[in-house]
Parts: C-alpha cells; structure tokens; sequence
C-alpha cells in the first residue's frame, strides 16, 4: 500500500506539470494572469489527482472510487461553458472582436486539457505500477516519468492543430483607391470616403492575398468565422491604427467568390508586410471552420472533371 501513495502524488504532480506546460498567456491575452491562470493549474490538480487514483482504485477493486471520473467529465463540461461566457462578455470591449467561432473553438480546447491531463496521470500512474510489480517503487517512477514526459510532448502536438500555412500560400499585395472604394488587388474591401482616411491608409496600410492550395482551403476560407480569426489575430500581433470612433480603420478580411481568394487589409500600428504575412500564416485554422468537401462523393466527381 505505501506504494500507492508514491504512485499517486508522482502521477498527481506529473498530470499537474502537463497543465502548467500546456498553460500559456499569448497575444490573446486570455487566460489573465495571475487569476485565470490559478484557476485552471488548480483544475489541472483535481484532474491530475483523480486520474492518478483510477488505477491504485481498480487494482484494489475499489469501483466507488473511478465513479468520480464520470462526475469529473461532467464538472469539466461546464469549463467549456464558464470559458464561453467569460470570453464573450469580453468581446464588447475588444476592437476586433474574436468571434464566436473562435471563442468556441477555445472554450472547446480549455475542457479537451483537462481530459489530457486525466489520461496522463492514468497512464504514467499504471506505468508506475506495472514496472514497479516487476522491479522496485524506485524504478518504477523513474519509467512513469518517462512514459509521462513522451504522453505530454503527444499533447503538445496534438494541441498544436493545422495553420493556414497549411492550406493557404500568403503573398503581400497592394492597396489602392478607385475613387472611394477601397481594393485590396482586384477585390474590393470598402467605401471610405474621407481624404484624411484614404491618405491614412495608402501611408500606413498593409494587406495581403491569401491563396487556397485547393477545394478544401477554398472552403475554410470562406468561412466567415475564419475570417474574423484572421483579423483579430493580426491586430493583436501588428498593433491597429484604429478607436471606437474609426470605422473606416477596422481590419477586414474579403473573399473573391471566383477563385476562393481572401484579401486581408489592416491598419497596423507597428510591423511589416513580412510581419502580417507571419502572423496570418501562424492562424490556427478553426474546428468550425475546417471542412473536406473533396472526400465527398460529389467532391471526388468534380475532381475528376476537372483532371
């Protein structure tokens, strides 16, 4: 039995360890420190505990005790649910609102980490376990370190997902007025009729044309939650020349309806073109987002087609 307890408080700081890593305040901003990220290191804790006593509880024939894993799936379910409201209670006070695709798409991820953390603490705790059944306690937690360091580098990736460099090539293009209207290229972005802000843009103004590698980026891009990601993404990364009060300087993001191309124009307050290229490229491509038409019987038809 006294093993137990050293199985359980590794796996328990090893499940924890995986959280604080996979933790991160970036350009979102979210979570705040020092508050939200207290919050979540100390849900990491309980899941990190009750995934380590799942397997000293099984062992011991004690089911009562993995029943608390059901009741755990379901208090994480309502992470998801705290994560959403707080994040759109703060899109009011954003200049370039999120969206509500991608704050789904992170309250979605706030609740998978904490699955991660409990299948980390289960399976470096039964490692734990079995090497130290076939050797000693000391062996034993030195194989569950192992085993918890190669599961949390798997997470790291897995959380990593795709980017639009992976479906999109992004070139810089160029801003020009006919008359009022506002073109990125050939597509037309807005209506400005103010000199002071035509002049504004031409002067400080960067855009690119972000181009579809095929049918399936084609659809991505269309989707208008994506584009919001793009806008917001890269005026938390360049800064953005723009108030409550300057319409006419909120980033967009418009699709050409022939070739499923998206051109993005932003008033940065800072950067380069190379800068706004890095940051739509480093995008995460949304879950609600991402589709494959091309592996439907109609997409393989009109592939062939075309071939």
């Amino acid at each position: 039995m006294e093993h137990y307890l050293y199985i359980i408080a590794f796996a328990t700081i090893a499940g924890t360890l995986s959280r604080f890593i996979m933790l991160k305040t970036d350009y979102r901003q979210y979570p705040t420190n020092p508050h939200g990220s207290l919050i979540h290191l100390s849900l990491g804790f309980i899941a990190a505990a009750l995934g380590a006593v799942a397997i000293p509880a099984l062992i011991e024939q004690d089911f009562a005790a993995v029943t608390f894993l059901a009741l755990a799936a379901q208090q994480f379910r309502e992470i998801r649910n705290m994560e959403r409201e707080t994040l759109q209670k703060l899109e009011v006070t954003e200049l370039v609102p999120r969206g509500e695709d991608f704050i789904e798409g992170v309250a979605r991820a706030f609740e998978a980490r904490n699955y991660l953390v409990i299948l980390i603490s289960i399976f470096t705790s039964l490692a734990a376990f079995l090497i130290t059944e076939l050797t000693n306690i000391y062996w034993g937690l030195l194989g569950g370190a192992v085993i918890a360091v190669v599961l949390i580098y798997i997470a790291l990736k897995l959380m990593e997902g795709q980017r639009i460099i992976d479906i999109a090539d992004v070139d810089k293009a160029e801003i020009r007025f006919d008359d009022a209207n506002l073109f990125v290229e050939d597509i037309q972005i807005m209506n400005i009729g103010l000199k002071e802000g035509q002049e504004t843009i031409l002067k400080k103004g960067l855009a690119v044309m972000i181009k579809p590698k095929d049918a399936d980026a084609v659809a991505i891009l269309g989707d208008v939650g994506q584009r919001q990601a793009l806008t917001h993404v890269a005026s938390k990364l360049l800064g953005i020349y723009k108030d409550v009060d300057t319409p006419e300087f909120t980033p967009l993001a418009r699709r050409n309806e022939d070739n499923g191309y998206v051109a993005l124009y932003i008033v940065p307050t800072h950067g380069t073109s190379e800068d706004l290229i890095d940051a739509i490229e480093r995008t995460p491509l949304l879950e609600s987002a991402i589709s494959r038409p091309s592996l439907s019987a109609v997409g393989r038809h009109i592939k062939q087609e075309e071939e």
